[in-house]
């Protein structure tokens, strides 16, 4: 199936493109009652009903494919077989089942992206046991255990593992159950007996097989919990029948993933569903490779993520916007590193936010110039209760902000909440609750069955809804003036990060009954201190009070005002904060977004002083003319 060449809207322009089979679903949208129903009326295909059938099918199609790689001691690849996995995960399937796991008493897994983890998943979910991924960041950057101590009270886990004893000691210590067993790769955690997991593959298969062939598509196959961006995280049951559905999902976007086997070279966390769902399932569905990159898009781990860029050259390349910026910067300083990159990639996907504009533009110059036609750079709209993907750029249009139509199988109520419309969605990728939260569920769901997401769309043309969706921000956060007048937080906070890049890590939109809309502003200091000229050593208050810093911020929101259009979009102040957003008091999420609620709620002083001027040697204000 080609690209389709659907006619663009008036102002969009059709760019030649490096070729990619992407699918094309064909889609139906209709009003009733002012409700629009927009369903992709292409079928879905036939999905297995286990995840793991796809491990089996590629331990006997292709056994000696790499599965899953990481880098070792010495610098080199440690690699994981199709058929070396299954066999490892019969044996830690068995070693789990013995020890009486289940949905009431699951595995609870601590630490990060790693071999042992990767197998410890498979393994859980080819016995039908449920596992929990948690952010590593609840243990090893919080130092109050009050937020993982919830959600290990949520799940009364039966095991919890953790890669490293020591290092996780501490959060140990502060929540491991009496009654759980805790399993380490190494280290000790004092005081308390643990199994090693080397000692669950030393387990012999039972009665495995036979508990796999009970694993049904209803069967749930892990707890995910939500990142608490506008409230406290909820535990997501995803079965099997979600991850598998959704795979098939983007297979039928994503065709070219059944001509050539993808190859990924991915950090994403696997706590969170664009990581752990989203990824890792697209290596393994479509007989695929993955890369784990130890690197990550900090200023001190992105060096070893070009390290494996150098060597590894993926054909599908998966980052969030912070990624993607670092990446861009680097390939144009790079002629090797470009070499290596655009060899083979096909595709380039944004999620987790949106990519702003300029750094799409840049991105895409920098492909045009090297290879003299564009890598299709794609977003789309999914969550976590949704295992993950709803929607797809795969038509013609080709901008930020854009999150496409429905895949196949998925259809689409938008429905008018105040100014704006919400999206709900119905599908077999659709969560079938929140564990243990019986009202959260409720709540969860219209009288139709439909998933209410909270996050506005609207048409990219009113006149041809059939050409999908603009990601028009999150309703929670939208809030009027004390004039009445309706502020649409989602948008604007985009363009102030959009236009403060690269200084401005995130912002959060205050004014909620007042006169006018005020910023609080989480600066990206290592790129202040850049510009400031300060040396090294450098406070992060007297890098704000530098000069070229405060030129820079005023000029922001002198420009981000010559567009506005009225009170609703034209900011008043704005106040850059020193403190950066805290985990320990949920201002942080565990994909590292900003809870915009909790950042109002702990700063309501900071909020005051901005808007009635108190602390005005830190507050850029709007130069009247």
């Amino acid at each position: 199936m080609n690209e389709p060449q659907t006619t663009a809207p008036p102002g969009e322009v059709l760019i030649k493109r490096r070729p990619v089979n992407l699918g094309n679903p064909e889609v139906a949208a209709y009003q009733v009652d002012g409700v629009w129903h927009v369903d992709a009326i292409t079928p879905l295909g036939a999905f297995p009903p286990r995840f793991t059938d796809r491990l089996v099918q590629g331990a006997h199609a292709h056994p000696e494919r790499t599965l899953v790689a990481c880098r070792g001691a010495d610098g080199g690849w440690i690699r994981l077989s199709y058929a070396d996995m299954l066999g490892r995960a019969r044996r830690i399937g068995q070693a789990l089942l013995d020890r009486g796991l289940s949905a009431e008493r699951p595995l609870v897994i601590l630490s990060g992206n790693d071999l042992q983890h990767f197998q410890l998943v498979l393994g859980a979910m080819y016995a039908g046991i449920p596992y929990a991924p948690l952010s590593p960041a609840y243990s090893l950057i919080a130092t109050d255990y009050g937020k993982l101590q919830e959600l290990i009270a949520r799940l009364t886990p039966g095991a919890v593992y953790a890669s490293d004893g020591t290092a996780f000691s501490r959060a140990l210590a502060a929540v491991l159950p009496d009654d759980a067993e805790l399993i380490l790769d190494q280290g000790d955690v004092a005081d308390r007996h643990a199994s090693r997991f080397a000692s669950l593959l030393e387990t012999a298969p039972a009665g495995v097989d036979q508990a796999n062939a009970c694993v049904g598509p209803d069967t749930i196959a892990k707890f995910l919990f939500t990142s608490g961006s506008t409230k406290n995280p909820k535990a997501v049951v995803t079965t099997h029948r979600m991850l598998c559905s959704n795979q098939q999902m983007l297979l039928q976007t994503f065709p070219f993933m059944a001509d050539e086997a993808p190859v990924l070279l991915d950090w994403l966390p696997w706590n969170h569903t664009f990581g752990g769902s989203h990824n890792v399932g697209i290596a393994l569905y479509n007989g695929g490779t993955l890369y784990l990159d130890d690197g990550k898009p900090t200023p001190g781990d992105f060096a070893l993520t070009l390290r494996n860029l150098a060597e590894i050259a993926p054909t599908v390349y998966f980052n969030i916007p912070k990624g993607w910026e670092m990446l861009t910067e680097a390939l144009e300083l790079d002629a090797s590193l470009r070499a290596t990159f655009f060899s083979r990639v096909k595709l380039f996907f944004c999620a987790g936010a949106g990519l702003s504009q300029a750094a799409w533009d840049k991105l895409d110059a920098i492909a045009v110039e090297h290879c003299g036609e564009s890598i299709r750079i794609m977003t789309g709209l999914g969550m976590t209760e949704t295992s993950p993907s709803c929607t797809f750029g795969t038509g013609s249009i080709v901008k930020a902000g854009y999150v496409g139509v429905p895949a196949p199988g998925c259809r689409v109520k938008l429905v008018p909440l105040g100014e704006k419309m919400e999206a709900r969605f119905h599908g077999p990728h659709v969560m079938p609750g929140y564990w243990r939260a019986p009202d959260l569920t409720a709540q969860a769901f219209d009288r139709d069955g439909y998933y209410r997401t909270g996050d506005a769309l609207r048409f990219v043309d009113a006149s041809r809804p059939e050409l999908g969706f603009m990601f028009d921000g999150r309703i929670a956060e939208d809030f009027k003036l004390s004039t009445g007048t309706f502020v649409s937080v989602g948008p604007l906070r985009a363009r102030v990060i959009s236009q403060g890049a690269p200084y401005v890590l995130e912002a959060v939109v205050t004014g909620i009954n007042r006169n006018a809309i005020g910023l609080l502003l989480f600066p990206r200091l290592e790129n202040c201190h850049a510009l400031s000229g300060l040396p090294a050593g450098a406070s992060a208050a007297q890098v704000l009070a530098s000069m070229p810093v405060r030129a820079f911020f005023q000029r922001l929101l002198t420009g981000l005002n010559a567009d506005a259009s009225g009170s609703s979009t034209r900011i008043e102040r704005l106040l850059l904060l020193e403190e950066p957003p805290s985990i320990d008091q949920r201002e942080l999420t565990d994909k590292g977004s900003v809870n915009q609620a909790a950042v109002l709620t702990r700063r309501a002083a900071v909020v005051e002083a901005l808007h009635d001027g108190t602390q005005a040697q830190t507050i850029f204000a709007t130069q009247l003319e």
